[in-house]
């Protein structure tokens, strides 16, 4: 028996829970890693899997084994792209979690440049808002906004985002554009539910030393960046957006910036999240220098003297549900 391939095969069935998942990944007919496992089952003298309708559910032994595994797999992965890459161009899968804005607005339009360098590497984008929206061990890193903790995984941080309150020029033209923070109680500010659940509707500016906090409200709301600001470029309120992922909108028109002098808190900065030993890997350390260059651009690109300023974990990130609004009175 392929020991070596039954391992592969054993870990695949694992992550993706079926044994269709690990023959779609893998290539290979779902007769092949059925009939694989079971010899591998049969030479360990232990199931790893119980078979139910839902499908694979790893056994106590299955889950001590596959944690046995995966380092050895990785090791070997790594010996080997350390010793092709030096005569090869980089290949292979690179599997990348990344939230929805940054995937969309900031990395995809600099993939093309990845691609013309490193052809062979495909890139395999899932999108997650947190690293527990997935099994962190089928991801090579993350691209995530906010301020995560996960003690296993290496954290870098590779930009600062600025918070932009923000409308279309036709709402500014309806309801007049607020010349002070506080002026946002009369506005429709359309508000975003992080993925922690909590109802970001306490804006926080600062000026020359002089902080403001203004708890807003509106019609709409919604833990999709996109539906915020979808409503937002139609005209039907007002929002705080990253700079980082929406300069295109703020260079045509489409959303006019108000309150200038004011700065907003609370800014999530952008991160990126690994495992310790995947900075081995030739096409994670490649991407890792790329995304770090694409965000140093686009922070290069803010307007002459804007600066982000490192923003400071806000007391109510990290909450399951509520308001941001209410977070000091909990």
């Amino acid at each position: 028996m392929d020991k070596l391939r039954a391992l592969h095969y054993f870990v695949a069935a694992a992550e993706e829970r079926s044994f269709t998942g690990a023959a779609r990944r893998l290539e290979v007919s779902i007769p092949a890693i059925a009939k694989l496992i079971a010899a591998f089952e049969r030479n360990l003298g232990t199931r790893l899997f119980d078979r139910t309708p839902q499908g694979l559910a790893l056994t106590a032994d299955g889950e001590s084994y596959l944690d046995a595994c995966r380092p050895l797999l990785e090791q070997l992965a790594a010996a080997e792209e350390a010793v092709t890459g030096a005569v090869a161009r980089p290949r292979g899968v690179l599997v990348v979690g990344a939230m929805a804005q940054l995937a969309q607005h900031c990395i995809l339009p600099a993939l093309p440049r990845f691609r013309a360098r490193y052809p062979e590497i495909q890139i395999d984008i899932r999108v997650v808002n947190r690293v527990a929206d997935v099994d962190s061990s089928a991801v090579d890193l993350f691209i995530l906004m906010g301020w995560p903790a996960n003690p296993d995984l290496v954290l870098r941080r590779i930009a600062q985002t600025r918070q932009v309150t923000c409308a279309a020029p036709a709402y500014w033209a309806a309801h007049g554009v607020p010349q002070h923070p506080r002026d946002l109680e009369r506005h429709a500010c359309l508000t975003y539910r992080n993925p922690q659940g909590t109802l970001i509707d306490l804006w926080k500016y600062v000026r020359d030393g002089e902080e403001e906090s203004v708890a807003v409200g509106g019609w709409l709301m919604s833990n999709h960046r996109d539906v915020i600001l979808d409503a937002v470029l139609a005209g039907e309120g007002v929002a705080r957006i990253s700079d980082l992922s929406s300069r295109p909108y703020f260079a045509s028109g489409r959303l006019v910036p108000v309150l200038p002098d004011w700065e907003m808190k609370d800014a999530p900065p952008v991160n990126l999240l690994y495992r310790p030993n995947q900075r081995r890997s030739p096409r994670v350390r490649l991407f890792i220098e790329f995304v770090t260059g694409v965000f140093r651009e686009l922070e290069a690109g803010r307007e002459q003297g804007v600066v982000a300023r490192l923003a400071e974990r806000p007391d109510w990130y990290g909450r399951r549900s509520g308001r941001a609004s209410t977070a000091g009175r909990q």
